[in-house]
């Protein structure tokens, strides 16, 4: 499908203005500068109850401009009115469901599996893309085909879309993604190509914080991932998103995949870094056990520890 124009789409609601409710990617031609084709770009949305953003979400990715786009949402039974959203922009959709499913992983699973795309990326319902992103995106897999993924910046906004930071890809080595607390990046600005996901997918479902690190990993031992010298995203920051509000459930889900991918005493490192940055804030482990973060930590890290003296 070709991405259709500003004046095709639903009118935005009242009093929005701007990316992306005022304003489009321009049309790109039918050809790159070479005269080879567009790459296809699939991307899957997994929502839940997010009819707050998801509207804006669906709006940034149909209006890239780009003249050969897949675009999937999968919804989760939301009981808002997203389904009522999603179907405002059906006809540009190649598909879309909302029934229950077994959390994130799961539908962003069930979404690629109608994928036909060359470069895939998943975008959750509270995040959005930037113009552009798509050709700068294609771009980067024209200069760099043989990479599994590539990565670009993007920026942290709060719920007025104020800018709160700009988060760049640091080292994408092996050994980089590995340190994941020094160098993570925002999965909605790292795409993926087709032949990775089919090599080192689909996302672990057991996973409910950190399958995009897992994915990395995965594919980062067979492919190299890119640097893209754009900002491609922007992640909204909300008390309801989960890692904010799981926080401490998301560490353990990291050092967990740490330990998973053979970085035992990465793991263990890490573990010990953030339970004594605790510690000096709080004094002592018994006050620890009072915070979200920490309870989980601390029996990870025994659970780690132990695994390890087992070696």
């Amino acid at each position: 499908m070709c991405s259709p124009t500003l004046s095709e789409l639903p009118t935005c609601p009242r009093g929005k203005k701007g990316w992306p409710w005022t304003e489009e990617t321009p049309q790109l031609p039918e050809t790159m500068p070479d005269g080879k084709p567009w790459p296809k770009v699939s991307i899957v949305t997994p929502s839940y109850n997010q009819a707050k953003f998801i509207e804006e979400t669906i709006r940034s990715v149909l209006l890239q401009g780009y003249p050969d786009l897949e675009y999937i949402i999968i919804d989760g039974g939301s009981t808002d009115n997203s389904v009522e959203i999603i179907k405002k922009y059906d006809k540009w959709l190649t598909y879309w469901v909302s029934e229950p499913d077994r959390g994130q992983s799961h539908a962003i699973n069930k979404g690629f599996e109608k994928a036909s795309g060359e470069i895939y990326n998943w975008l959750n319902s509270d995040d959005y893309l930037l113009k552009d992103a798509l050709k700068n995106v294609a771009m980067a897999y024209d200069a760099s085909p043989e990479a599994g993924a590539w990565c670009g910046g993007a920026l942290l906004v709060n719920e007025d879309k104020k800018r709160l930071k700009l988060r760049p890809p640091k080292d994408l080595s092996t050994e980089g993604i590995s340190r994941w607390s020094e160098n993570s990046f925002q999965q909605s600005a790292c795409f993926f190509s087709d032949k990775a996901w089919q090599k080192c997918g689909h996302l672990d479902q057991s996973l409910h914080y950190a399958m995009d690190f897992d994915l990395w990993l995965k594919i980062v031992k067979t492919f190299p991932i890119e640097k893209v010298d754009y900002i491609l995203s922007s992640d909204h920051t909300h008390k309801n998103a989960k890692t904010q509000k799981d926080v401490g459930k998301m560490y353990a889900e990291v050092f967990l995949v740490q330990i998973h991918h053979g970085y035992e005493q990465l793991a263990i490192e890490e573990i010990s870094r953030w339970l004594d940055e605790y510690a000096s804030l709080e004094k002592s482990v018994a006050q620890l056990y009072r915070f979200p973060l920490a309870k989980p930590l601390i029996s990870l890290a025994r659970n780690a520890w132990n695994k390890f003296l087992r070696q």
